[in-house]
This record gives structure tokens, sequence and C-alpha cells, in this order.
């Protein structure tokens, strides 16, 4: 009867302890990498679930070609404004509502496996992180896919690789990422932006397009 019990309390304790999906805090503040075959780019950024609005500073390599870029996205007035500081000019283009994607890993995502980052032989020496995969079916009938790894505690992005038709892999990696926002006044257009002019002809952007039109 003891081991019967011991086995049972085993068991739930593993069940207690198994990765589900999660949704990160909603407001952050760090910095990002993003990469694939045409860009290198290097970005801070602010993120706003609440409100549905990111804001980058980036800087990198496109065709080998150097670029630096203020970017505002503001989904749920569906527009991004392209900043720059040095001109004092703004570029406003369109931009998808239903875009916004909370950083977060989805209820029907497909658990890959749990792991240590780093070292499980002392403390501070490791991270342990979750991995996951999904997909999400396009428009057009195809699928997007995603493999992502967010922390077990705090549900903190890492790292997410994601592939869509028109950009192929691109692989996306976080850092120096720190719960709150610091200056709120990062998710407003400056001033010199208030005459820009809606393109309405052009493409709707999009997160990737930010990092200069890798779609």
């Amino acid at each position: 009867m003891r081991t019967f019990v011991l086995l049972m309390c085993l068991a739930v304790g593993c069940l207690a302890q198994a990765p589900h999906p999660c949704r990160s805090p909603p407001l952050l503040t760090g910095a990002m990498s993003v990469a694939n075959e045409k860009v290198n780019a290097y970005a801070k950024y602010d993120y706003d679930a609440l409100g549905e609005r990111i804001r980058f500073k980036e800087m990198g390599s496109y065709e080998n070609k150097t670029f630096g870029l203020d970017a505002l996205l503001l989904f749920r007035e569906g527009v991004m404004y392209t900043i720059n500081h040095k001109n004092r000019t703004c570029k406003k283009d369109r931009l998808k509502k239903e875009d916004f994607h909370p950083m977060e890993i989805p209820a029907d995502a497909t658990l890959l496996g749990q792991v240590i980052l780093g070292s499980s032989s002392g403390p501070g020496q490791g991270l342990l992180v979750n991995t996951w995969y999904g997909e999400r079916a396009t428009p057009t009938g195809g699928k997007d896919k995603w493999l992502s790894t967010f922390t077990e505690f705090g549900c903190i992005p890492v790292s997410t690789t994601y592939y869509t038709d028109k950009t192929g892999w691109v692989l996306t990696t976080f850092f120096n990422i720190v719960v709150g926002i610091d200056d709120p006044q990062q998710f407003f257009p400056p001033k010199f932006c208030q005459g820009a002019e809606l393109d309405a002809t052009a493409d709707a952007a999009n997160f990737y397009s930010v990092f200069k039109n890798i779609n």
C-alpha cells in the first residue's frame, strides 16, 4: 500500500512539473537579433502587448549593405512609422492589425523537449528552457512554421525560428530582457511625424519587413 501511494505521489509530481504553453509578461524591454540569408540585424525593442505596440531601434546589414532604422509599430491603429531623426522625417505605412502576435506559446503547440542551457553543475550556471513547435495556416492555403524556445520560469522568449514561403527560415534571438517599460513615450511618434501621410497604395508592412524588407 505504501509503495502504491509513493508511486501515485511521484506520478502526480511529474504531471505537475510538465511544461505548459504560456504567455510572456505584457510589458518587456530588451534586445534582439534577426538573421536569415540576406539580413543580419540587431535591435533594441520595447514591447507592449496590452496596447499592441512595438518600438524597434535597429542596426545591421542587408545584402552586405549597412543600415540603421527606428520603427514604431502601432497594430491597433494599423500604422507603422519609420523614423529618421537625422533628417527629421517619417514614413507612414499600413500595418495589418491582425498581424500582432503576442509573445507566447499557443495552446496547440507541440512540446519538443526541456533542456538546461549552460550547466546544471552549480547554482546560476544554467537556464531551464522549453522548446516548442507549431504551424499556422496562411490565407493562401499554405503553412507558416515556427520553432520557439522560452524559459520554464517566467515564460521569457529566448529564440524563435520562423518559416514562411517568402522569407525562408528567419532566426530571432532575444537577450538582456527586463520586465516592464522604462519610457512609455517610446510608443508615441515624435512631433515631426504629425504631418506624415499614409501610403495607402503600398503593401501592408509586417513584423519582419521592419528588418530591411527581408520578405
